[in-house]
């Protein structure tokens, strides 16, 4: 059975990007893009906005550098794969799931001040006057350690998470 996952996605930050690490030394960080969707509501001929809010795993130097460069406001495009995280909740015992992208690539929008407003592209224009964007890719291997003995980065993470840290839901 053939499969395809690809996501690309531009947005703008919702908060800062915290950069971690796991045991083995690989940086992971987790970010939020806001997307906004713009229509005409077909009934009341009204102009309306969506904003879908989408949880982003980035791994390796392209954490380090999403940790360096951006912040919150500031635009990005990702590409990537969306990924469903399975747990059970710790304090109504359901199983809970979520989506989310695992990022492949990154690349930087906008100018060095630029900031977030005026929605997903907000800050665009200042990519042709700062030189363009800059994009980044992990590199071979998917740029993780080779102390990874083999496992996934996903898969390296969950198992040298720290004891004690249960509430994360992942």
């Amino acid at each position: 059975m053939a499969s395809f996952n690809k996501v690309i996605l531009m947005g703008n930050l919702t908060r800062d990007p915290e950069v971690r690490y796991t045991t083995g030394g690989t940086a992971v960080c987790d970010i939020t893009l806001a997307i906004n969707h713009n229509y005409t509501d077909k009934r009341s001929n009204e102009r309306r906005e969506e904003v879908s809010f989408i949880d982003i795993t980035l791994w390796g130097r392209t954490a380090e550098i999403a940790g360096e460069y951006l912040s919150k406001g500031r635009p990005a495009l990702i590409e990537g794969r969306l990924q469903m995280d399975k747990w059970d909740d710790k304090e109504t015992g359901q199983k809970r799931s979520k989506l989310k992208v695992v990022a492949d690539s990154m690349q930087l929008l906008g100018g060095r001040g630029d900031g977030g407003g005026g929605g997903a592209g907000g800050g665009g224009g200042g990519a042709q006057r700062s030189g363009g964007a800059q994009s980044f890719r992990p590199q071979s291997n998917d740029g993780f350690a080779a102390a990874d003995s083999g496992r996934g980065p996903d898969q390296t993470f969950y198992d040298d998470m720290p004891a004690g840290n249960d509430d994360v839901p992942f």
